[in-house]
């Protein structure tokens, strides 16, 4: 289904350095929220913006002799997740104890997936514009239980937790480091959020943190990003630092960007990059240093004794299967294939799950695809973003729009009355068959009717006759004249015929 959509890589960034040029190289990490009513191995709810401390349960408290079970939803959904990303799954996998302190983790360790992870390798393309776009391998997906919250600003002495995080079930998405610049980076959050979104999986919501990425910076000089790919040794690649727990796509490429000209400074004055962990202040706009990078011994990994391996049946995994939706880019190569649209077009329609639906609806009953897309893209679209409202809070229904787009078909009403029709019904709301019957509003096509009119305004302007005799391009006044006259409701293609026809054109 895919095929016709062929696609070309962008090519990588390249910085200016002092001395030399540099490349990028971008690896991901993005924590995603399962969205589930229970937290991974707990019932206690997950509902955010509850009291503090509201959605705890012994176990997330880390009671003494409080056992965690396994949440069979949160599995299904980074199964779901898993196939989405065309992935292989793991029929058995396994949890480990990752042991770390932190205030906001009761118990001391974080239950995840180290060793044997539920979902294996995939891949994703993320389109950088129409024909353009960069396929990034994912390396594996694992669940893992969330920390909690640490509030430092409510008393000078004192920070408080809150726990109605803990608990919570994340897939870890772990990228290869393939994107290449800040800008690929954003868009491949926003295909990864797109998708989920999609299958339902994650609601993608970066302000709440349901949706963070850490993200794991490097430079090279050109060339050597292409010895990493022929042998897969990271030796050809630059030391790599991570920004921890961006939040929103303009931040994630500032930083990339920051960090970037930081580690070729240091390299072109003879300096050696150390792998460490940083944060990104936005409002210095600079990466700063956190703490050095552990590696998986730091964390002291070793299987949880509180879970058995987890198995499960590929019967499970095909019934997930069976059950997927159409995923984005295959509702997109759809909508260009079956319908007729431009890629660019069929990109912005397929955007939002939410927009999507709409607009299949709006074609349901326009039976025009090519149509219905320009009327929702430009009209509904654009009216609606500048009222800043989604397609949710539209006032004008599929079938309205549908309808309007019917009368255009059928000869009915013209584009110019169709824009004032679709202005009533976005503001007055009604059918829109109905309103143009009850408004007089229907486009005229009687050729008598017309002709009468078209006489009159010739009759009426001889020079200008002689004018559009001269030069034929100038026949289009006398069709705007006749137009104007019937009150927009003319016909314009007969108007059109009829000029031409007196004029002797």
């Amino acid at each position: 289904m895919l095929d016709h959509l062929a696609f070309t890589a962008p090519e990588p960034k390249v910085i200016a350095g002092a001395k030399s040029d540099w490349e990028l190289v971008i690896g991901m990490e993005v924590h995603a929220q399962v969205a589930s009513n229970a937290k991974l191995f707990s019932g206690a709810s997950t509902t955010f913006g509850n009291e503090p401390n509201a959605n705890v349960a012994f176990v997330d408290a880390a009671m003494p002799g409080m056992l965690p079970v396994i949440n069979e939803f949160c599995v299904a959904q980074a199964v779901r997740t898993g196939l989405a990303l065309k992935a292989g799954i793991n029929l058995r996998s396994a949890f480990d104890r990752k042991n770390y302190f932190y205030p906001d983790l009761p118990q001391g360790y974080q239950i995840s997936q180290l060793y044997h992870p539920i979902v294996g390798e995939g891949e994703i393309i993320v389109d950088m514009g129409p024909g353009v776009a960069r396929k990034v391998r994912i390396e594996r997906i694992h669940l893992e239980q969330d920390a909690g919250k640490s509030i430092h600003d409510m008393d000078p002495t004192m920070s408080f937790v809150d726990f109605n995080r803990t608990g919570v079930a994340l897939m870890e998405i772990v990228s290869r480091p393939d994107i290449r610049g800040p800008e690929e980076a954003a868009a491949y959050i926003a295909k990864l959020r797109q998708i989920l979104r999609y299958i339902g999986t994650c609601d993608g919501n970066m302000q709440n943190g349901n949706l963070r990425a850490d993200v794991n910076v490097s430079v090279c000089r050109p060339g050597q990003y292409e010895k990493y790919q022929e042998s897969q040794d990271f030796s050809h690649l630059g030391t790599r630092c991570e920004i921890k727990n961006m939040n929103s796509m303009r931040f994630i490429q500032q930083a990339i960007d920051y960090e970037a000209r930081r580690q070729i400074a240091i390299l072109e004055d003879g300096g050696k990059i150390v792998q460490e962990t940083r944060l990104y202040d936005p409002d210095k706009g600079e990466t700063r240093s956190m703490r050095s990078k552990e590696e998986a011994h730091d964390y002291r990994y070793f299987p949880c004794p509180d879970l058995l391996p987890l198995e499960i049946e590929q019967a499970w995994v095909d019934d997930i299967g069976a059950t997927m939706p159409e995923l984005p880019d295959e509702k997109k190569a759809r909508f260009v294939k079956d319908l007729g649209l431009s890629e660019y077009d069929a990109s912005v329609l397929t955007a939002e799950v939410a927009d999507a639906e709409y607009f299949e609806a709006v074609v349901a009953v326009a039976e025009d695809g090519k149509l219905a897309a320009n009327w929702v893209i430009n009209e509904l679209f654009g009216r609606l973003k500048k009222e800043g409202h989604e397609i949710g809070q539209s006032p004008v229904s599929p079938a309205q729009l549908g309808g309007i787009i019917r009368l255009i078909r059928s000869g009915d009403i013209s584009g110019k009355i169709a824009k004032d029709l679709f202005e009533i019904v976005y503001t007055e709301g009604g059918d829109p068959a109905a309103i143009v019957e009850a408004r007089g509003m229907k486009q005229v096509t009687d050729m008598g009717a017309i002709e009468t009119a078209v006489d009159e305004i010739i009759a009426a302007n001889p020079a200008q006759v002689e004018k559009a005799k001269a030069n034929p391009k100038l026949a289009g006044w006398f069709v705007g004249q006749v137009i104007k006259a019937s009150g927009g409701k003319a016909n314009p293609a007969a108007v059109n015929e009829i000029v031409a026809k007196k004029l002797g054109l």
